[in-house]
């Protein structure tokens, strides 16, 4: 729908490139806005319709809002694949991964100290770095990420779902997002009906968004990938970003890594295994992708390395992640 819409406003205003790219903008905008906004409507909703069902607030966290927290990833990759731009696809997962880390992390370090628990610095951040290189691995094997891949990605996020049912029922905090306050005298039907507007808004933001970032790729020369990298990962990298600073900001920095952990985890297994499922055809990983992947390993290493001594994130060490995260930006447009 959006691809009709752009292409009646293009052609009201005839071959101006500039005015392409403003109205490719203002779709990238409004897209962004129905991603993030559809997100919370779903996630609000759907926590009190399972909160009534009597389902178990532990349980709606490692699900719905877990879900929710990737929703806005997820949806603008599964519609890439559709749309055949696996550079959008396979940019956004790991652009936002490094994006998460490095600047989200990075800018929240320098607010206050992160300090990180035992069980995300034993087990947690490694498993972001061996879990980025199966991505590499599988991408680097046949140029490409199928069905079969798709059903590898599940069964690893299968596998990490069981890790944080464990590991809630031993009394530890699971990284995922705080389940948001239930609202007793809710109707079901309302929240119902607030689902489907989530829902709707989710699916209808990510295609404004692709198709946005789509049009000013092709307006300015740009690769998807680029794109995919930077300007549309950081839009799906909002929610994740105003967590992390209002964690800090607040003083709940117990939050903040273990949110961002938790989210690079279901991007790569879950967005980009349902991606690999439901894509009519398999998503193309070029070569370009490795430097990337290369250095989504490498973030959630310094990470580690960053942690390692005292179990925190310093001030030194965010402003050696914003360093790390320039040169990077800096490397994609040279």
């Amino acid at each position: 729908m959006s691809d009709y819409i752009l292409n009646f406003l293009g052609g009201l205003f005839g071959d101006s490139t500039a005015a392409e790219v403003i109205i490719a903008v203002v779709f990238l905008v409004i897209g962004f806005w129905g991603l993030i906004k559809g997100a919370d409507i779903f996630v609000d909703s759907a926590s009190q319709i399972a909160a009534k069902l009597k389902v178990p607030l532990i349980v709606i966290g490692l699900t719905i809002v877990a879900f929710g927290t990737s929703a806005p990833e997820a949806a603008i990759s599964i519609t890439s694949a559709f749309q055949g731009s696996a550079g959008i696809t396979v940019g956004n997962v790991v652009g936002s991964n490094i994006m998460n880390i490095l600047l989200i992390l990075g800018i929240s370090a320098l607010i206050c100290r992160l300090p990180v628990k035992k069980t995300t610095f034993r087990y947690e951040i490694p498993f972001v770095a061996a879990i980025t290189a199966v991505l590499l691995g599988l991408g680097v094997w046949n140029s490409d990420l199928d069905r079969i891949d798709g059903l590898i990605f599940i069964i690893l996020f299968a596998v990490f779902m069981g890790y944080l049912i464990m590991l809630s029922k031993k009394g530890g905090s699971p990284a995922v997002d705080d389940v948001p306050t239930i609202d007793e005298n809710a109707s079901i039907l309302k929240m119902v009906l607030f689902v489907i507007l989530g829902i709707a808004m989710i699916v209808l933001g990510s295609d404004f968004t692709v198709s946005g970032a789509t049009r000013i790729a092709e307006a300015m020369g740009l690769e998807d990938r680029i794109i995919g990298l930077t300007v549309v990962a950081f839009g799906t990298s909002l929610p994740e970003l105003v967590t992390c600073i209002q964690a800090a900001r607040k003083q709940k920095v117990d939050i903040a890594i273990g949110n961002i952990i938790g989210s690079n985890i279901f991007n790569i297994l879950f967005v980009v295994g349902i991606s690999a499922l439901v894509s009519p055809a398999p998503i193309g990983f070029s070569s370009t992708f490795i430097i990337d992947s290369i250095v989504a390993i490498a973030a959630a290493v310094l990470l580690w390395l960053l942690t390692l001594k005292n179990k925190r994130i310093s001030k030194l060490g965010g402003g050696i992640m914003l360093l790390c995260y320039a040169g990077y930006f800096v490397y994609l447009f040279i």
